[in-house]
């Protein structure tokens, strides 16, 4: 019988105790399960790594976007495969891949043992004076703005968990309100022979994909095999609220004065001075000066009905 490790949210575990068994349940019929509730982001990364060396056949992510994101970071360059079972905030790799939604019910996909796709990532490589430190993301990246208001959502985990896309919605208004006319960092993006001054950035890897329910976010409407980067060129209070409105409503955001669109970009690299918030996955990531974005096409094995 295949292995399987269930990675399941401690956040979320008196929300979701009876949901746990029954997940855990559907998937005994085809796996031999283990079950973990690491207590931090480092402690998920840390038992993905050890379940994929160990020869796990599937890492399964059991929570929100965060607790998938920190699964990947353990798993990715391996050959073991990840899994999802969508509970709690909102979990966009499974609504891009087309996991079922409801968590019983992406159980038994799982347990149908359906064949592995490979699916896009975006590798983050930081840089600092001694080191460099590399990331993925599985749907979107950036600095500056967007990964501000992450950065301030993430200060409430019990908010982010139960109100989702409206306490992220409630995050972008202060961040809108709380800049009182303070100019935004100056970044300088440079992709190949193309380079351009931006307010902030953001980079989205999958298309669609959304904070906001179902609705997507369109920062590329064009096919693309690379990253897909939205360069805001300036940030005030009048071209804010019409960017948030795109944001919520789904519609194209290349369409707004002072915004940019690179549909196809294989590496992007980004100075930002003073250095700005990082965010990937909604997920924050410190306050770099210096970061580059490669795309990976086919960097990770996932469960899923479709995918790139």
């Amino acid at each position: 019988m295949r292995s399987l490790l269930l990675i399941a949210n401690p956040a979320a575990s008196r929300f979701t105790g009876g949901l746990h068994r029954t997940v855990v349940a559907r998937l005994s019929r085809a796996y031999e399960v283990e079950t973990a509730w690491p207590t931090s982001a480092g402690g998920v990364e840390a038992r993905a790594l050890q379940a994929a060396h160990e020869g796990t056949n599937i890492v399964v992510a059991m929570g929100g976007d965060g607790v998938v994101h920190h699964v990947v970071n353990g798993i990715v360059g391996t050959e073991t495969t990840l899994g999802i079972i969508p509970a709690g905030t909102t979990n966009v790799l499974a609504r891009i891949l087309g996991i079922p939604a409801r968590p019983a019910k992406a159980a038994s996909y799982l347990a149908s043992q359906p064949p592995a796709v490979r699916t896009a990532l975006a590798r983050i490589s930081v840089e600092t004076a001694n080191s460099m430190t590399v990331r993925y993301a599985t749907f979107a990246t950036g600095l500056g703005f967007d990964a501000e208001v992450v950065r301030l959502s993430n200060l409430e985990p019990y908010r982010k968990y139960r109100f989702g896309s409206v306490h992220y919605a409630r995050s972008a208004a202060s961040v809108v309100l709380s800049r009182d006319g303070r100019p935004a960092p100056t970044m300088r993006v440079q992709a190949g022979e193309r380079s351009a001054d931006a307010a902030a950035v953001l980079i989205q890897i999958h298309d669609p994909y959304t904070y906001f329910g179902r609705l997507r976010l369109r920062v590329s409407t064009a096919p693309h095999e690379g990253l897909a980067v939205l360069l805001i060129e300036r940030l005030s209070f009048t071209n804010m609220p019409r960017i948030l409105a795109a944001a919520v409503t789904g519609r194209d955001l290349s369409s707004i004065g002072g915004v940019d669109v690179w549909p196809d970009v294989p590496e992007v690299e980004v100075w930002s001075d003073p250095p700005s918030p990082l965010q990937a996955d909604g997920e924050s990531l410190g306050s770099p000066g210096v970061v580059r974005f490669s795309a990976l096409p086919h960097g990770l094995r996932v469960v899923a009905p479709i995918g790139d």
